[in-house]
């Protein structure tokens, strides 16, 4: 059996905006085509009555034209959400390594996102020497961004 990570959904209030900001900030490239879809194929699918959806996929940096991707949608009708925090039960953040850390958190603030922590190093023993921070993208989606040093 051969089993292969696919790709990791975000639901947006404006997809397109979020799509940039990922773009802007981690580099991502868009994967046509753009989607808009609906159908009983995808109620059934989703389990949500009436889906209509919209968005594109997003390849992610560092993997090649066959890696991983954000799939980022808007539905027509969506639900809110708490604001997301670190610390509760679920999905809890995606990750980015990078080079610079501090290089990258101002792009996250340009690009309208914000800061959940501060820029923080430790060492992790039998690992490395780790910089990293928490953040979220301009939808409270929350992102690490981490470097480690050998």
């Amino acid at each position: 059996m051969n089993i292969r990570y696919g790709h990791t959904n975000i639901i947006a209030s404006d997809w397109k905006l979020l799509a940039s900001f990922y773009k802007n900030v981690f580099e991502c490239t868009e994967v046509p085509p753009q989607r808009k879809l609906s159908g009983k194929w995808l109620e059934d699918g989703t389990g949500v009555a009436n889906a209509q959806l919209e968005g594109m996929h997003l390849r992610l940096p560092g993997y090649g034209d066959t890696g991983p991707t954000l799939e980022i949608f808007s539905y027509a009708v969506m639900e809110e959400k708490p604001m997301p925090v670190a610390n509760r039960k679920g999905f809890g953040h995606i990750a980015f390594t990078v080079d610079d850390v501090h290089a990258i958190v101002e792009k996250v603030i340009i690009n309208k996102g914000n800061l959940l922590g501060k820029v923080t190093q430790t060492v992790v023993p039998g690992v490395g020497r780790l910089t990293f921070v928490y953040c979220q993208d301009p939808e409270g989606n929350i992102i690490e961004i981490q470097n480690w040093k050998k």
